[in-house]
């Protein structure tokens, strides 16, 4: 696949990633790392985890501005190990293979502002449509008080279902999207700071979700539903 795309009038010509683009990922992953505040709120992949996505067991799509990579989004589809998502969220083993990843999104520092990491989000999504793979579940992981990503997620749909440690103790929010899933009624709501991580942990393991990020004189809260 191929398409242009104007955002904030600047042009853009999005992509699907191969294996001849690997160098140009790490590159712009690497540039982005390296600007980070916080480096632990990112879990980077290694060029040979790139490289199993790109050889065929998952997708990625990138954006291009004459003719730089300057933004990228993955898909995986992960392989059944200890590490699954689905455990974390509640999946019996035999539902593993129904559950696909939204991996890293990397947009470049002088790309942001034009939306290009929801844009990828709702493109690789239709595209992963058109390979008509088998799935039900999609899961992700995002670090609290990584913001720009927990709205990309919130924006999508996604609830968190967990909250936990993952990647050599690093605290995660485990985020599920069910496929065709129906609209459900809410009864109960409750809203959590983001910081206060026992009480969101507590909330998720009595089956609360949590399903929109509000801010309260700069402070970030967790609404939760159940």
């Amino acid at each position: 696949m191929q398409s242009m795309l104007k955002q904030n009038n600047e042009p853009f010509v999005i992509s699907r990633l191969q294996m001849e683009h690997l160098a140009e990922i790490l590159s712009l992953q690497q540039l982005v790392v390296d600007q980070l505040d916080q480096k632990d709120i990112l879990q980077p992949l290694t060029e040979e985890e790139y490289a199993y996505i790109l050889q065929g067991n998952g997708l990625m799509l990138g954006a291009f501005a004459n003719d730089q990579l300057v933004a990228f989004r993955a898909l995986l589809f992960p392989p059944i190990d200890e590490e699954h998502l689905g455990f974390d969220i509640g999946l019996s083993k035999e539902e593993l293979e129904d559950v696909i990843y939204q991996e890293i999104s990397i947009v470049h520092p002088k790309a942001r502002g034009n939306r290009l990491q929801q844009t990828l989000a709702n493109l690789i999504m239709a595209e992963l449509e058109r390979t008509n793979k088998a799935y039900k579940y999609i899961c992700c992981t995002v670090a609290p008080f990584n913001i720009p990503s927990l709205k990309d997620k919130f924006a999508q749909g996604m609830e968190i279902a967990a909250l936990k440690q993952k990647y050599g103790h690093r605290l995660r929010y485990i985020f599920v999207k069910t496929r065709n899933e129906t609209k459900r009624t809410w009864r109960e709501y409750i809203s959590v700071r983001m910081d206060d991580i026992s009480q969101q942990q507590t909330l998720l393991t009595d089956g609360w979700r949590g399903i929109a990020l509000e801010q309260r004189n700069h402070e970030y809260w967790i609404r939760f539903v159940r």
